[in-house]
This record gives structure tokens, C-alpha cells and sequence, in this order.
């Protein structure tokens, strides 16, 4: 076997494999039918990046398939922050694509999105600056041999992109290690007498969300390093549904999963059960409902389809019933079992049960309900 039939062999045993493998042809294409100019580094023209994004057909015909579906401007304004020092800030709720985003942004313009640090309350400045290999250090005292470079570091030295994950996880003290690397562009290495300067194409992209605040709050000196784009809900119905039918469509072949026929209409229902919760309101406006204490975001609806198409495929007729998805949303909406139970009874009781057509999805849920 070749080196490549190796690799291609290995990519198709990776459960989710890194974007920039994923959709190495279209990266591949773009790179090859873009003639604007490219920022010092940049794999992709902010154009053919944003284009990568959005999706579109290029002149020889390569469909892009869209890995975002939202408003360009926003894409085009995160795209413009990385050409430009200013470090990129995604906020939004939970699931708005903003590690998708984030991940895919780093695949086009570095080729690589493995530089990451996952933000989490035990995160510590090591993960962010340096750390180093003990061994060594005991051995030899400090060296490089014996230091071992952050992702951040890594992307500074070699002019990439880094990722950072959930930035309002991570606690304050480790957070403001970040300014002077955004401000100056410059890490100190003060046990060596040393520094590491980002060189032309380092940039970084962070990630937080806007409800869930974490344990620590941005600092207004951290956030005036960011420039913010704030990544919205899906603003309708139809275009949440798509999303969502893209998705579960592209995780339904990683997986191998039999084929299903349409799951189109138990998609919408879902889309519309989880719309309509987090509004607080039917969607003809009629009536008031109350929210449950989740999120359910358009990451929960996407993993809510996959579960009801695996019980479709495995142990139904192939095709997506209200019964494959019942279970699914209700653990979605019933979070916390004390209040999200009666949001749930309510909505079921108030609205599902009268509304037309859907007999047998409120049937479904009533049998899973406790």
C-alpha cells in the first residue's frame, strides 16, 4: 500500500476527521482557481475563504458545499479581522456554529485547525504559553530542548492560526496571559531571557458563549483585543430545518449509517418544537408558552434527528417517525426534571395535542413521558 492510499485509508477509519481533510478537495479547488491576493501565509484570499464558507460553484464547475449558513457579512467581517491584528471573537448562544466557524475558518486560511487550546475551568497558563518537559528540566535547567510549546506559541512561530475554545471557561489570570501576546504579538519567555514574535499570518480566534457566562467574565483589556462578531440563531424555521437536514446528513454518512428515507417532515417538527420553546411563543404568535431551562439549540436539533435516523435505520422500517424523535426532544427540553417537566407537560398538553397533524408525535411523547 502507498503512502497516500495509507493516509486516505486512515482518514476514512477517523470518526470526525479535521476539516481540513474533510473537504481537502474543495480546499484543494478553491486554491486552485483563486487569483486574488492573499494575505502573507494565507493557504486562501479572504475571498475563496469566505467562499469556502458560504459554498458556491467555481469556474470549473467544483460545487463548495456551504459549511455555514447565516448572514455573508458576518462571515465576510470575520474573514477581514484575520487579514487585518486584530484577533476574532465568536459569540453567540449555544449552538450557533461557533466552533464549526472557528474550526473551518483555521482549515482555509492555515490548513491546519488542530491548533487548539479547549477552554475549561481547570485550564492552565501552560496550555496557553509554555510548558515544560520536567525530565529535561531537572537533566539540563532550562533550554528550549526542555520547553513545550503552547498551540498558541506554535501558531505565533510559524505564522498560523490558533484556536481557543470556550475563552470565558478558562479562569481570569490565564485569560489576560493572552493580552500580551494579542497587544504586543510577542511572548515572553522570561526563565531563557527569551521572547517568540508572531511572524506574518498569526492570528487567533476565540469562541465564547453569551448565556452560559462560564466562571469568568472577559476582561475589558482581553476584550478589546477581540474584534466581536456575534453569530445568530438561524432566523427561520426553514432555514434552521436545512441546516439541520445538512448536518444530520453529512454525520448519517461519517457514521455509516443505513440510508433513511426523507426524515424532512419529523425534521421541521423538531425544528418547530425547539423554535418554539426558546421563543416563548407558538409560531403563528397566538399563543405564550413558557421556556424550559436548556438552550435547544440547532447542535441539540441536529444531534436529536441523528439519534431518531440510528433508530430509524437499526430497529425501524428505515423511515424517520415521530417515535424514532420523541425520546430525543425530551431529553433536550427536560433538563431540569423539577421545572423543565411541567414546561413540557404544558406545551405538550396546550399546543401539541390541538395542533393538526400532529396526533402521532404527541402520542410518541406522551409514551416516553414519565
Amino acid at each position: 500500500m502507498t503512502d497516500s492510499c495509507a493516509v486516505d485509508a486512515a482518514q476514512q477509519q477517523t470518526l470526525r476527521p479535521h476539516a481540513e481533510d474533510a473537504f481537502a478537495d474543495e480546499l484543494k479547488a478553491l486554491a486552485a482557481a483563486d487569483d486574488r491576493p492573499r494575505p502573507e501565509r494565507w493557504r486562501l484570499s479572504p475571498w475563496a475563504v469566505s467562499t469556502y464558507l458560504l459554498g458556491g460553484e467555481l469556474p470549473g464547475g467544483t460545487v463548495i458545499t456551504p459549511k455555514y449558513v447565516g448572514p455573508r457579512r458576518l462571515v465576510e467581517v470575520a474573514v477581514s479581522t484575520l487579514a487585518t491584528d486584530r484577533a476574532l471573537l465568536l459569540l453567540g448562544v449555544p449552538g450557533t456554529a461557533k466552533t464549526w466557524v472557528s474550526e473551518h475558518l483555521s482549515a482555509a486560511v492555515s490548513g491546519d485547525s488542530t491548533l487548539l487550546v479547549q477552554g475549561t475551568a481547570g485550564t492552565a497558563e501552560e496550555a496557553v504559553r509554555y510548558g515544560w518537559n520536567y525530565a529535561r528540566l531537572l537533566a539540563h535547567g532550562p533550554s528550549r530542548d526542555a520547553l513545550v510549546p503552547s498551540p498558541v506559541m506554535r501558531a505565533m512561530a510559524e505564522g498560523r492560526t490558533a484556536r481557543v475554545e470556550e475563552l470565558t471557561r478558562i479562569p481570569a489570570d490565564v485569560q489576560d496571559s493572552l493580552i500580551t501576546v494579542l497587544s504586543e504579538k510577542t511572548l515572553p519567555i522570561p526563565e531563557l531571557g527569551e521572547e517568540v514574535q508572531a511572524v506574518r499570518g498569526f492570528n487567533l480566534i476565540a469562541t465564547a458563549n453569551d448565556r452560559d457566562r462560564g466562571v469568568n467574565e472577559l476582561s475589558s483589556a482581553l476584550r478589546r483585543r477581540f474584534n466581536t462578531v456575534v453569530l445568530p440563531l438561524p432566523g427561520t424555521a426553514e432555514e434552521e430545518a436545512d441546516i439541520v437536514a445538512r448536518r444530520v446528513d453529512q454525520l448519517g454518512r461519517s457514521l455509516d449509517l443505513p440510508a433513511a428515507a426523507d426524515g424532512t417532515a419529523e425534521i421541521r417538527r423538531v425544528v418547530t418544537v425547539f423554535r418554539e420553546l426558546r421563543d416563548g411563543m407558538t409560531a403563528d404568535g397566538r399563543t405564550k408558552i413558557k421556556s424550559p431551562s436548556g438552550t435547544l439549540s440547532t447542535a441539540e436539533a441536529i444531534s436529536v434527528v441523528t439519534g431518531g435516523m440510528a433508530l430509524a435505520a437499526h430497529f425501524g422500517d428505515g423511515v424517520l417517525r415521530a417515535g424514532d424523535v420523541a425520546a430525543g426532544v425530551l431529553g433536550a427540553v427536560v433538563r431540569d426534571p423539577a421545572s423543565d417537566r411541567v414546561v413540557w407537560q404544558e406545551y405538550l398538553e396546550a399546543v401539541v395535542r390541538e395542533r393538526d397533524g400532529w396526533k402521532d408525535f404527541y402520542r410518541a411523547c406522551r409514551e416516553v413521558s414519565p
